[in-house]
Order: structure tokens, then sequence, then C-alpha cells
């Protein structure tokens, strides 16, 4: 322990030898010569950028920060669990306690709802459960001047051009919509208000909804929902239609059956065994529609028959586990009596991104798709182990475990 300490201090050591004084005046130079070129060339008036970095300094504390004249620090193998099993993700507790805060603000932004599903055809328990998602129905504040964040950012992290194009939006929002700089607050990354929107994002999605004229995703809970509701319009949310169901998949059914390009009216999986786990039958406009099969853990947890929509989710964050999550809990706020999923979630999530990533190189060797090569075992890595576990006489599981290791090489 003693060493570990020892060693953490020396390798603090350079930051503290930072001359944090001669960066920030760096800094300074570095928003005439580089930020406001940018922000002329995109229209915004001089005034919104001195308005923007008045008294603006650079933020030690947030992470992925390299400062001048130092290296990036080495990259880290990829040793770390992708996640521990996803049980947790799902506590019960939190999303009946969340679900029931949903179903309060259902009660009570009723017409809202309603006129935003007319207007974006976006279900108003989907819209109620991604605010509930990212910002707990608009209660955890964001703390950080945005402007000061994408600066800093962009000044001196790991992803300086992604974040100067994200400053220079903010100033476009401040020059265009009018919004004081000092009120556009962010989380410690960038995203704002309760929708927690990137600055680009917000240009393309953000809406007017509560007719002041202005588009207050901070303050406004009908610009902050509208402008959810857009966002998943304009991703492609098909109206009229859910996120999917809970379902059961045959072990008679390959799992390596998985994945949005591998859609099959939903008529053809009840044909091959697939049943809805609630024991309800499709309806007929469903059968007749495309759907996907999603098995997030392969055979080791609960499986799913999902709509072009799950996708559109996915828009919002690229996880399975963050699309499963909002869907399940839209459908709470619709249903007091839905629960949490019936299959359980078997013990994954123990493998080594390193190994993961081992074995996805192994079978980009073999020729099969695996997606990025990251050693996170997304839809097209699950589907490859599962048709290798095919192929070689294995029990068919489409995920990845310590015993696959010695056997895809």
């Amino acid at each position: 322990m003693a060493l570990g300490i020892l060693s953490s201090l020396l390798l603090a050591q350079p930051a503290f030898a930072l001359d944090k004084s001669a960066i920030e005046s760096q800094f300074r130079a570095w928003l005439e010569k580089t930020v406001w070129p940018e922000a002329e060339k995109n229209k915004v008036p001089r005034a919104t950028f001195e308005a923007a970095f008045k008294g603006v300094t650079l933020n030690w504390s947030l992470p992925d920060l390299v400062p001048p004249g130092e290296k990036p620090p080495p990259e880290q193998k990829q040793s770390q669990a992708e996640f521990a099993t996803p049980a947790p993700y799902f506590d019960d507790k939190k999303m009946a306690t969340l679900a029931l805060k949903g179903q309060q603000l259902r009660a009570q932004h009723m017409s809202l709802l309603a006129r935003l599903e007319k207007t974006y055809g976006v279900p108003g328990e989907i819209i109620l459960a991604l605010w509930g998602r990212e910002t707990g129905f608009g209660a955890a504040a964001s703390p950080y001047p945005a402007m000061q964040v994408l600066a800093t950012k962009a000044f001196m992290s790991t992803r300086k051009d992604l974040f100067l194009k994200e400053l220079i939006a903010a100033l476009q929002i401040s020059a265009v919509d009018k919004i004081d700089p000092k009120t556009m607050k962010s989380s410690w990354a960038g995203a704002m208000g309760q929708p927690q929107f990137m600055p680009s994002s917000f240009l393309q999605y953000a809406v007017d909804f509560d007719g002041d004229h202005k588009v207050d995703i901070w303050n406004s809970v009908p610009d902050a929902l509208a402008s959810i509701a857009n966002y998943m319009a304009k991703k492609g949310w098909q109206r009229g239609r859910g996120w999917g169901v809970e379902a059961n998949i045959p072990d008679s059914l390959s799992c390596a059956q998985e994945g949005p390009d591998l859609a099959r009216p939903i008529s053809k999986w009840v044909a091959a065994g697939v049943t809805r786990i609630d024991g309800k039958p499709f309806s007929a406009s469903e059968l007749k529609s495309d759907g996907m099969m999603m098995m997030p853990a392969g055979r080791f947890g609960p499986d799913f028959i999902v709509t072009p929509n799950f996708y559109v989710l996915k828009e919002y964050n690229n996880s399975d586990l963050y699309a499963l999550y909002v869907g399940n809990l839209a459908d709470r706020i619709a249903n007091p009596r839905a629960g949490g999923f019936a299959g359980k979630w078997g013990d994954v999530g123990k493998m080594l991104r390193s190994d993961v990533q081992a074995m996805q190189e192994a079978l980009v060797k073999k020729g099969y798709d695996v997606g990025k090569v990251d050693g996170l075992p997304g839809y097209k890595t699950r589907r490859s182990i599962g048709d290798f576990e095919a192929k070689n006489g294995l029990k068919q599981t489409c995920y990845p475990d310590a015993s696959l290791k010695e056997k895809i090489r």
C-alpha cells in the first residue's frame, strides 16, 4: 500500500510543478487566436464572444486534461471488466421509485404530453423515461458553466477537436437564441440542461414549445420535453409503435440471429416459436411489422423482440442496457402493474476487456464481422461467437466467457 501511495505521489508531481498562471495566459491567448476566428467565421458577434469568456478561467478539476507541455497519459490496456452483472443497473427499488415519480408527472403534464405525442409521434412515457434517466425529471441540476467546461476541454483535453466544435456551437446558441452564457449550465462533459444535450444537439433538436420565443432546456419543462421528442422523431422514431417486449426465445432458435440488420416480420419470429414473456399475443399490426431479436447477455440473460424504435433509443446513448432501462421505465410509467424483467441476468461481466478483445481479433482473422474491436461484446460480436460455437459443435451461448478463451484463438 505504501509503495502504491508513493507511486501515486510521484506520478502526480508534474501536475504540482505546472505553472498554472502561465497556462492561464496561454489559454487567454488561445481564445483570441483560435476560438475567436472560428466563432467569427460562424457569425458569432464579438459582443457574444466577450460575454462568454469574461472572467472565465480553466477548470483544473475536470477529467481527461492534458496541459500544454505535458504528454497524454499512455493508453490504458483494456483490462477492466466490461461490466459486472447488469442486474444492479436495473435495481428494482430505484426503478420503482423513478416510475412512481414518472406516473405523477404523467398525470400532471397529461395535456402537454398529448400535444407532444400528436406533434412528434413519440409516446409520453418514452419522453418521461428519457427525462427521468438523464436528470431525474430535471431534479439533477447541471452544476458547471458550460462555456468554462467546453473551453477547458477544447484547450487541453484528450479530445480537443470535438470540444472546440461544441464550444463554437455553444457560442452560436448564445448568439442566436440570445441566451446569457452565464446561465448555460452543463455536466462536466458539456451536456446541457434537462435533456442533457451537447451544444451541437441543441442546435439541431432543441425547440421552443411554451410559446415564449426562447428555447430554454434548463428551466422550461415544455421546451425540455419537446426537445427530447423532437430528437427522437428526427432520429427515426416510428409513430404508433413501442420499443419492444421481453420474449421467450426457444433454444431451438439460433441466438446468432440478433441485430438491427437481421429484422424480419414479427410473424416469422412467432412461427419460429418466439412468444411474449407476458403470454399476450402480438397485435395484428405488430405481426406484420419488422422486429429484431435482442439478447444483451446471450443465453445468460433476458431475451427480447425489439422494434426499430429500440435502436432510436440507442441514438440517445449507444448502449443496449441504456435503451432497455428507458424502455422498461417507460413501461412502468405507462402501467403501474409493470415490473422488472422476468428473465434473470446470469453470471456475466467478469471477463477482462483485453480477453474479449483478443477473442474479437481472433474471430476477425477467421472472417467474422464483430463490429468494433474494443473488448465490448456488441450484437455483432455476440452473434459471431454464436456462429463460431455452432460451427464447432459447442453449446450456443452467443456471449464471451472464459471457457471460450482457448477455443477462439
